[in-house]
Order: structure tokens, then sequence, then C-alpha cells
């Protein structure tokens, strides 16, 4: 399916903001973030050219700096249309900042999903890996270079060169050259911490309640001075199961939060995802989605009420139906209260008991009464009470 990359970046945006996802022209005019002052930054070129997408996952941080986003002081998600340099690709990238758990990347991959299927690759796969916190990683570097170094005989002149940077970028050359030592290696899995670990299953367990293809890839990996914990990508598939090479979609994600420490000198947990419309030309001219208020409000309370959330908004989007929601929050009476300020006339509830139910708690903010029902069962009666904008699906 041939896509202009005006209607790639227009159908991305629009399915960027049903996620919660803003652009950073909307919250910049945060009150907060006009009176507060930038983060220093002292990033540097080499710091763009060690990120494999071309500086735009990282350069995340570049747009929550300039537009003083952390002034939010909130769960933050953007997104930015981006334009690869020299082949003026079009990209769009999104953005979470300031949410450790691991919804962050659980959005991340259904919206980036979500964005596929509307564009007519059905057929994908997400592969997904870990390299751990700081702990994690330290350890295994270790066990990484230890079994390098007693292979050094045996290693290409140009993978015993890149052993002088860093273990991950020789091996990094040894997986694009598809050489043995690669495959062989160790396995950043198996040296996670508890911390680390529960994260990762946190995401796997995401993915299986969602019912979505998934590899568990070890030897998925990004740059040591980038990545940290999760690294994910969506891999576009033939109609025999194989990875489509060169496909016309490149999808890539990861945590970037050390790197963002340890240019800032802050605390602040990020992840992202890009994706890349190969050989188009990104328009002059950005493509604005349509304003969509909703009178509909999804309320959670708890991970796997959290997953259920995010499957329903994405069932409730391919009905046509927008919704608000802030899967990042923990707390009932914060979203709530959201869902009283924004004036919405239903809120969904899914909490433990619905979720182990499989159902929801539908509550009609304006009759002030509420009831238990099936999804097919909401998704039909909002269709019939809400006039709520269509979500625009090229397929």
């Amino acid at each position: 399916m041939d896509i202009s990359a005006t209607t790639f970046l227009k159908q991305a945006t629009t399915t960027a903001e049903h996620f919660g996802f803003k652009s950073i022209d909307t919250l910049k005019k945060h009150p907060n973030c006009k009176q507060s002052t930038k983060i220093a930054y002292t990033g540097s070129a080499q710091d763009r050219r060690n990120d494999a997408l071309h500086g735009i996952l990282t350069g995340g941080m570049n747009s929550y700096c300039d537009a003083k986003l952390h002034a939010i002081e909130a769960p933050t998600l953007f997104y930015s249309i981006d334009q690869i340099p020299r082949s003026q690709d079009a990209a769009l990238s999104f953005h979470i900042f300031n949410v450790d758990k691991s919804i962050a990347e659980a959005i991340l991959i259904q919206t980036t999903r979500a964005l596929m299927n509307d564009l007519g690759h059905t057929q994908h796969v997400v592969r997904i890996n870990s390299l751990g916190d700081k702990e994690s990683s330290t350890r295994y570097t270790r066990e990484l270079t230890n079994f390098l170094r007693k292979r050094l005989e045996d290693m290409p002149p140009i993978a015993r060169e890149l052993m002088k940077e860093h273990a991950l970028t020789a091996l990094a050359h040894l997986l694009e050259k598809g050489h043995e030592l690669g495959f062989r290696s160790p396995n950043p899995l198996e040296f996670l911490s508890d911390s680390s670990r529960k994260h990762f299953r946190e995401i796997v367990e995401f993915l299986d309640l969602a019912d979505i293809p998934y590899e568990i890839d070890s030897r998925l990996i990004g740059h040591h001075e980038c990545y940290s914990d999760a690294l994910f990508s969506i891999d576009t598939l033939d109609d025999l199961g194989q990875v489509v090479v060169n496909a016309p979609l490149l999808v890539r994600g990861g945590r970037y939060s050390e790197f963002v420490e340890r240019n800032t000198k802050q605390t602040i947990s990020a992840v992202g995802a890009v994706m890349i419309l190969k050989d188009s030309k990104t328009p002059a001219r950005h493509p604005k989605p349509k304003a969509a208020n909703s009178s509909v409000y999804v309320v959670q309370l708890g991970f796997g009420p959290k997953v259920r959330s995010l499957i329903l908004i994405d069932e409730l989007r391919r009905s046509g139906i927008t919704v608000y929601q802030d899967l990042a929050s923990d707390s009932l009476s914060t979203q709530l209260r959201d869902a009283e300020d924004k004036g919405v006339k239903y809120v969904i509830i899914i909490g433990q008991k619905e979720y182990i139910e499989k159902g929801v708690i539908l509550r009609d903010m304006e009759a002030r009464n509420q009831e238990q029902i099936d999804v097919p069962t909401l998704i039909s009666k909002l269709r019939r009470s809400t006039r709520v904008p269509t979500v625009d699906i090229l397929v």
C-alpha cells in the first residue's frame, strides 16, 4: 500500500492524539511552562550520532527541555514531526516523560501498532529486549567483555578495534555482520536486576493480554550511551510470516532515561518510539489533527486494569469513539476529578473486579447512575448515545 507523507503524518497525529499524546506546540502553552526556565542541556553531536534513529529518539530530550515541559510536573506525552537528514523521509516520534512504570512502553507499542494497522500494515511482529538498569548493564557488560576478550583472535579486525570503545559496540558490529560470536554472546536478560526483570515481565504480560504477536530477541540492542532498560521494534511481515527487508515503515523504540540524566544532571524518566516512512519527503506544511472533544473518559486503577483500559481505548478508537484518559495516573480520585473538569457525559471505570470479569462500569455523569456491562454492549451504547467526532482510519 503506497502512502504519501502527508497521509502518513495526518493519520499518525490523529492516532497519537487519541492515545493521549499532544503536540509540543500545545503543551508549551501550559502556564507553568511559560513562567519556568529551561533545563540545562549539555548534549553533543556525538550523542545524536549514537542514536541509530538519526538522533530523533533522544532528540525528544531537546524538545522537552526547549519547551520547558519539566514545569508541568506530571506524566507528559508528546509527539513531534521530524525529517530524516539527507533523505528527508517523514518521521513521527512519540515520547513519554515522568513515567517510570511499564505502562509507558505499553502505550508506545499499542499506539505505533495501531498506526501501522491504520496504514494497512496489519501483519507485523513486536521484537523486545532489555539491557536493564545501571546495575544490570554493568553486570552484563562485564560478562560480555570477558566473553569477547577470550575470543579476540576469532573476531574480525574492525570488531577488535571497536572493543577499545565498548564491548556492546563490538557486539553490534558482530551482529550486523552475522558473525557467530554475536549469536553466542551472553544474553542480557540473564543479568537483569529484580526491578528491571519485573519491568520487562510486565511488558511481556501486556503483550500476552493484548494478544500481540511478539518475540523476545536478546540480540536487539542499542548504543550503550543511549538506551537503558527495554527496547523494542515492530517488523512488517509478508504473507509467509517472514520479516520484510526494507519495509516502508520503520518502527523502533526504547527507554533513554540514563541518557537524559547524563545530559541534564537530573533524574527524569524518558521512553520514546520513532516511526519513519521510507522513500517519502516531509511536506513543507505539517497536517494538524482535528480537534476531538469527547464525552467519554476511561478511568483505571492497577496494572491489569491499565492494560485492559489501553486495549479498550483502541477498540473504541476503531469504533469511531474518541476518549479522554490518563493511563499514567495511579490515583482514582485524580482521574475522576479530571473527568468532572472536562464535563464528560460518561465515565468508564475498570478496577480489579472489572479486569477479572472482563467487563466495565459505565457511569452516567448527568443521571448520576452506573451499571456494569460487557464491552460489546458498552460500544453499542456509546455509539448510540454520544455524538463524538469519528476517528479517520484508512483501512
